[in-house]
């Protein structure tokens, strides 16, 4: 969609005009959706907070400012009502908290072959709260202590649900690719003794690239 076309849209929609509300949810149904299915249990949760989301979009839109792009806007939105409705309808799984959390070597997982689909269908299978705490960190790159603002706990919860979430998903990687010498948790013995830190996905990239760099420094 161009620039001009996107600005005449939400003139029209400043003036409740429910073509223009219903082009503009048409042309950014897909990315909200996007945003919404990283964050719900499935996808009928996902519709619910999307629809709340452009609900809250349609009711803000005197804030936005049309010199700076639309599209984080919304995002931003879609992010903060995923967050309001996981903070309003369950509580977050509280786990030990962690100064440090000890980091498995998984550079091998990392190599493996795995595409993106595949990957944000595992993030999807994490607890409700790693994947939130998951989604705040490596994606949308928020701060542990950002996160705790918004979530109501420690910054040392936060590290513990980050790296609790990491540890599942190098052990679903690890079992997808059905990795030789593996113990019942699904790591290599020698993975387990070292520790490396793991870098985050950035809020930037969503691309496929990102599944190689999800255990990389």
């Amino acid at each position: 969609m161009g620039e001009e076309e996107l600005n005449q849209l939400v003139r029209g929609c400043l003036k409740d005009d429910r073509l223009s509300q219903k082009l503009l949810y048409k042309a950014f149904y897909g990315f909200a959706m996007g945003i919404c299915l990283r964050y719900a249990t499935n996808r009928y949760e996902a519709s619910e907070i999307m629809n709340q989301g452009f609900y809250k979009v349609f009711k803000n839109l005197t804030k936005y400012d049309i010199t700076k792009p639309f599209k984080a806007w919304l995002g931003r939105i879609m992010v903060n009502t995923s967050i309001d409705y996981y903070r309003s309808n369950l509580k977050i799984a509280y786990t030990e908290e962690l100064e440090k959390a000890e980091h498995i070597n998984d550079t091998e997982l990392a190599d493996r072959n795995l595409n993106y689909n595949e990957l944000l269908d595992m993030i999807g299978q994490l607890p409700r709260a790693y994947r939130t705490i998951f989604n705040l960190f490596a994606i949308e790159g928020y701060t542990h202590e950002e996160i705790g603002d918004m979530l109501n706990i420690s910054t040392g919860t936060s590290k513990s649900n980050l790296h609790k979430a990491r540890e599942k998903l190098k052990i679903m990687i690890a079992k997808s690719n059905k990795m030789p010498g593996l113990d019942n948790t699904g790591l290599d013995n020698r993975q387990q003794s070292n520790s490396n830190n793991i870098v985050s996905i950035t809020h930037t990239d969503l691309s496929p690239s990102f599944v190689k760099n999800i255990s990389k420094q």
